[in-house]
């Protein structure tokens, strides 16, 4: 504690310092290097409390995580306020320069000066949190578990259990709303003493790009996608109505939005065998199958994860990732069960927190999660605040862009599948129709639950509709509707974690185009001449040499020219993504003839 009391008087004493005279690159330099030590002394302790809340949960280890957190809140908002000081100082360097706007960037939720505003700040974000780890719902009128709910719904063909279901899980939110819009008040008082408009806009700062640019790039690369959601859309609603009828759901407009295999209707893999068409539906194999009869277990699967990196050329996990790594729920206590990745350290004290199940779906998720922590290892060397990805959707990209290796040729090579049993390019249309119930509604998923929070930080959406603003915008961009009716008593956007968790989103819609850029550059560099769809890179260590010099990079330059680095291009373009689903989207098109595409027609 002492460490980080003397962090706050050092910084209010260079703050006394700065005001008597205009700052000097000198001055400017000096308070980086104090910065970056500061938060190195903090955060080390910071993230062993956070850990230690998230992977047992009670009511001390809560006041801990909260007391830290408002410690950290001081911390980053003084030292912001400092780097503020030098705005108008000519002659930095680049990296000072770049750095002084790290700071002012770097929060999440921003606490004003005002006495008692940052404990009460993170108090708030701790019972947010808390309240959605320990959330239950029900299954046939049985108390269950979130994490499991989430895997049931996957597997439940039951419209009035889904239902149940979703109903139940939307219910743990319910006590969130007064907080929420507390917090937001609080929030907002802190951005706007850092200068921004409001606490979304402090967000929307931080790509290399004004806040109302960045905006515009989102909107511009959805339209860019959009028509490939549609048509996957129109056929989805198509077979659910097909399956369950006109009563349940309907033939034209949005869809019920528990009908999907997912609790937020972000991924529709899970409901594959509900769309599945005849003869090209059936892809030969199910990975989860695989696993299970190859005698995996939850460390297996971590184990295979691994051995995909290993095999382009990166150093093994230290061994201390195995003995600290929360890999599966553990029976005794209150945890949040969230997968995440995690640089205690920040230098090789890497961990992933996971309920891991023997599933399809989790096999991806450990790829996805051990690329946060590839990264995080290879930028190591970078000053503390290059420590961090081009941008954050380069984080959450990695993974992804490692999971869509998970093809029929790379199951060969670790031996899950049977060469003999790999699918012929007539199967085609099934492998990518199961890759886009995955993929592409998360496009417009990722894209909404930012633009919900935006209007809700700049004051365009009021407490009293914030459940409306929600619906409508999971309507306008989703097209589905609730399976209950919801009223202001219901909270809907808490019963995803990133909410009460205070996650930005926006890093999720842009890792789902980058994604398939980085896919797309690594088949060309690996020489792949088959289908973009069935191309792995496994075993080529020319591209993982290629790819962790790009990680190496960390933020120490703008993202354009980490991208550039890897891809070749300087411009985010959904243009590989619609490359990769291409023989499916003439396929859907084909299918949809006839049908009323589209649901802007049925708004209740």
């Amino acid at each position: 504690m002492t460490s980080v009391v003397s962090a706050l008087a050092l910084a209010a004493a260079l703050l006394s310092a700065t005001v008597a005279g205009a700052a000097t690159p000198a001055e400017a330099d000096a308070f980086v290097a104090s910065a970056e030590q500061q938060l190195s002394t903090y955060s080390d302790y910071a993230a062993r409390v956070q850990w230690v809340n998230a992977t047992y949960i009670t009511d001390d280890t809560d006041a801990l995580a909260a007391r830290a957190g408002a410690e950290g809140t001081l911390l980053s908002v003084k030292l912001a306020k400092e780097a503020a000081k030098f705005n108008d100082t000519a002659g930095l360097s680049y990296d000072t320069s770049r750095k002084l706007g790290f700071l002012k960037q770097g929060l999440v939720l921003p606490a004003p000066d005002t006495p008692g505003a940052a404990d009460e700040l993170n108090t708030i974000a701790t019972r947010l949190q808390s309240t959605y780890g320990k959330g239950k719902g029900t299954l046939k009128g049985k108390e269950t578990s979130g994490n499991d709910l989430e895997a049931l719904m996957g597997t439940t063909r039951d419209p009035a259990l889904t239902r149940e279901m979703w109903a139940s899980w939307h219910k743990v939110a319910q006590p969130m709303r007064a907080d929420y819009a507390r917090m937001v008040e609080i929030a907002n008082a802190g951005a706007k003493e850092l200068g921004f408009a409001d606490t979304g806009a402090m967000w929307r700062s931080g790509y290399d790009m004004p806040a109302d640019d960045f905006a515009k790039l989102i909107d511009t690369l959805l339209a860019e996608v959009n028509p490939l959601y549609t048509d996957l859309h129109c056929y989805t609603r198509t077979k659910l109505n097909q399956k369950y009828g006109d009563a349940v759901q309907p033939k034209t407009g949005p869809i019920r939005a528990d009908l999907l295999g997912n609790m937020w209707a972000q991924d529709w893999s899970e409901i594959y065998d509900v769309v599945a068409p005849a003869g090209a539906g059936n892809i030969g194999y199910d990975v989860g199958d695989l696993l299970k009869a190859k005698g995996y277990d939850a460390v297996k699967m971590v184990r295979g994860g691994e051995g995909f990196y290993s095999s382009l050329g990166f150093a093994p996990l230290p061994d201390t990732f195995w003995q600290r790594s929360m890999i599966t729920k553990p029976a005794d206590r209150e945890v949040v069960c969230h997968a995440s990745a995690w640089n205690l350290d920040n230098k090789d004290d890497l961990r992933i927190k996971m309920c891991t199940k023997v599933n399809a779906s989790d096999f991806v998720t450990i790829h996805h999660e051990l690329g946060h922590n590839y990264y995080q290892r290879a930028y190591n060397k970078q000053p503390l605040l290059y420590m961090n990805s081009a941008n954050d959707g380069f984080h959450e990209a990695i993974g992804d862009f490692v999971a869509l290796n998970v093809t029929p040729d790379y199951l060969v090579k670790i031996n899950l599948l049977d060469a003999a049993k790999v699918p012929d390019p007539s199967k085609d249309i099934g492998l990518l129709l199961r890759q886009a119930m995955e993929k592409v509604p998360g496009m417009p998923w990722t894209a909404l639950v930012d633009k919900w929070r935006w209007g809700v930080f700049s004051g365009a959406t009021p407490p009293t509709g914030y459940n409306k603003a929600w619906t409508d915008l999971r309507l306008q961009y989703q097209g589905i509707v609730p399976p209950v009716e919801r009223t202001e008593a219901d909270f809907d956007p808490g019963a995803k974690y990133h909410i009460p968790g205070n996650t930005p989103y926006a890093r999720y819609f842009l890792a789902r185009i980058l994604q398939f850029q980085f896919y797309q550059a690594a088949c060309k560099q690996a020489g792949w001449k088959g289908p973009l769809h069935r191309c792995s890179i496994y075993g080529d260590k020319a591209v993982g040499a290629k790819l962790d010099a790009m990680l190496a990079m960390g933020a120490s330059k703008p993202w354009p020219e980490a991208l550039q680095a890897f891809t070749g291009t300087k411009q985010m373009s959904g243009k590989a993504m619609l490359a990769y689903f291409a023989p499916l989207q003439v396929w859907l098109k084909q299918q949809n003839r006839g049908q009323q595409c589209g649901w802007a027609a049925a708004r209740p």
